[in-house]
């Protein structure tokens, strides 16, 4: 297991290595080898925030908002990868993501949690949502 020796950060960025973000969502388990690595860099951007989190040269773990900059945002892509998990990375996340869209106003923040996860989004306020989350399956 890795230590973290070096000093973590936890910074919200513009643009990222497209490598270190893929190797992420593989970490996530949510990357398809069929996916263009083109596709990064406007994710990123688009992004109402993009956070990343790095130990000196290694990045070890993302997260994002996206939201109207109104009154929603919705908290996702939350990884951290394996080796550095359980070390508090992932909350330093949440935490500016949370933070930052609270500072901008946002009053609804929403996320999906992925199973054995929930214990830390609840630690960090987050309660159930009433009603199912539900996914656009194609219909016809």
């Amino acid at each position: 297991m890795n230590s973290m020796n070096g000093e973590l950060i936890v910074e919200a960025v513009r643009e990222w290595p497209e490598d270190r973000i893929v190797e992420l969502y593989r970490a996530g388990g949510w990357w398809k080898e069929d996916y263009d690595l083109s596709g990064i860099r406007p994710m990123i951007q688009g992004s109402f925030l993009f956070v990343v989190a790095r130990i000196d040269d290694m990045t070890v773990g993302m997260g994002r908002a996206i939201s109207d900059g109104v009154s929603d945002a919705y908290i996702q892509d939350v990884v951290v990868l394996p080796e550095y998990r359980k070390k508090g990375i992932g909350g330093k996340i949440i935490r500016i993501l949370v933070d930052t869209c609270r500072e901008k106003g946002l009053v609804w923040i929403g996320l999906i949690a992925e199973e054995g996860s929930e214990d830390l989004y609840r630690e960090m306020g987050f309660g159930q949502f009433p009603g199912t989350p539900m996914l656009f399956s194609g219909g016809d």
